[in-house]
């Protein structure tokens, strides 16, 4: 496949980004303790991945180290979480504008990709952590019907039920619920489960 065959996934990832942010302002302090499905993270840890992950994909596109950037960001006060994802998107935004990012390669934690495929990345990475922590937090765990499903029909098709683990960065694909809507089948099929 080449670069121009893989859409351009930025307005896909702005949505996302716009439905952790309100996933994020809605978390109360008395949850910032509680587990996760993702666990290794519980819900404070886990937004210090998300807000990381903004900030890895800002790195991605000025050209900088992402395997040099904290998974984890710890140094935001408790009630400071969406105003921080906040800011890391912009600043995001004022580099990702450019179109010629979409095709300037990238190394990052899962290889050397065309940047387009590096967004297409972080909007996975984006959605299935959101959906942990609406999960965590009692809140809605569905994104946008149309957003998770192309995210998740990009998914399926880039990253391989097998092998899993190891070198690959996903647990085994978990089976999913009768009903279950998009934005739980792509967790599932990144490996996370329901508490």
């Amino acid at each position: 496949m080449t670069n121009t065959e893989i859409p351009d996934p930025r307005p896909l990832y702005a949505r996302a980004l716009g439905w952790v942010h309100g996933l994020m302002a809605g978390v109360a302090p008395a949850h910032l303790d509680d587990p996760t499905p993702c666990s290794e993270f519980d819900v404070r840890a886990l937004l210090g991945h998300l807000l990381a992950t903004v900030d890895r994909a800002r790195i991605a596109g000025e050209g900088g180290s992402v395997l040099a950037a904290p998974s984890v960001i710890t140094d935001v006060a408790d009630e400071d979480w969406a105003t921080a994802h906040g800011t890391a998107t912009e600043k995001l935004w004022s580099i990702w504008g450019d179109d010629a990012l979409l095709d300037r390669m990238m190394v990052l934690p899962w290889g050397t990709v065309p940047g387009r495929a590096a967004v297409w990345g972080y909007l996975n990475e984006t959605l299935v952590h959101g959906w942990d922590l609406a999960v965590a937090v009692g809140s809605d765990p569905e994104a946008d019907a149309d957003l998770a499903a192309a995210a998740l029909a990009a998914v399926t098709r880039f990253l391989p039920a097998e092998p899993r683990g190891g070198p690959v960065p996903f647990a085994a694909v978990v089976e999913s619920a009768a009903g279950a809507g998009p934005t739980e089948r792509l967790a599932n099929w990144s490996g996370h489960a329901r508490l």
